[in-house]
């Protein structure tokens, strides 16, 4: 579903601020496969995620999603291929719009526009189906706006619209990183059960040790501009956090064994 083909990509070239974010990386990821990505800061996980959605183009090297080559195709291009959830709630979401509107929105993305009724009984039936799977009342509260929901209610709902079209790919871009832990916990369960019901396939960027190892059935560690570590199936299901630092020890040659070797 996702084939990246030995990507590079440098900012400030040729500056004193030259910077090898990604360095002939290769990634492929067949369809349903929800993977999680780790590593410390530089790594390289958002400027991955950022050239698959192709938010800025790569130096050299191809990315393909189900077998589409969108390697030069600019990012309102690939937005059919792709759902993403970002870090901050406030961006998924139009914050004076409600939230079926917002759910609107996102069903009709692609699609032509006309000047028929906003949303149809049909769809308010569907949206509030939808909304009854989060759990958080939200489907008595559909012409709410979504400036008046919280940040763990807005990133659920931006997590809702991004899936709402079944996309090709869904990036989650540490989706919980500003929610306290309660809800952050919250938000990936209902990740979890999004992906899985829907069949989707997932990137999922986290710094969170625990996450990447509780969440999905592959994980990947990046380090500077590379992955390091791919860990999959029965080998994922038995890692603990102290064998994940220790794979990261022995892989990057380094000897630390704290958070802060993922962390920084």
């Amino acid at each position: 579903m996702l084939e990246i083909n030995h990507i590079c990509k440098t900012f400030n070239p040729g500056t004193i601020n030259e910077k090898k974010a990604l360095q002939g990386l290769d990634l492929h990821l067949g369809e349903g496969d929800f993977v999680t990505v780790i590593g410390g800061n530089g790594a390289g996980k958002s400027t991955m995620l950022n050239a698959v959605a192709g938010v800025w183009p790569v130096d050299q090297g191809s990315i393909l999603i189900d077998g589409t080559d969108v390697t030069g195709l600019p990012e309102f291009r690939r937005a059919p291929f792709i759902g993403r959830v970002f870090q901050d709630p406030m961006m998924g979401t139009a914050p004076n719009m409600q939230i079926e509107e917002n759910l609107a929105l996102a069903y009709r993305r692609g699609r032509k526009r006309g000047l028929r009724w906003g949303v149809t009984k049909k769809e308010r039936t569907f949206y509030r189906e939808r909304l009854e799977i989060l759990g958080l009342g939200l489907e008595d509260r559909m012409t709410v706006k979504a400036s008046l929901l919280s940040g763990g209610q807005r990133q659920a709902l931006t997590l809702l619209m991004a899936a709402l079209q079944k996309p090709k790919l869904l990036l989650l871009d540490e989706h919980t990183a500003a929610l306290d832990p309660a809800t952050a916990a919250k938000v990936l369960e209902l990740s979890d059960r999004i992906v899985q019901e829907n069949g989707l396939t997932a990137l999922m960027i986290t710094h969170n040790m625990q996450d990447a190892i509780r969440h999905g059935n592959r994980l990947i560690m990046m380090n500077a501009g590379r992955i390091i570590l791919d860990i999959s199936g029965e080998e994922k299901k038995k890692l603990t956090k102290a064998d994940l630092l220790q794979k990261f020890a022995e892989v990057a040659g380094v000897q630390e064994e704290s958070d802060q070797v993922l962390l920084s």
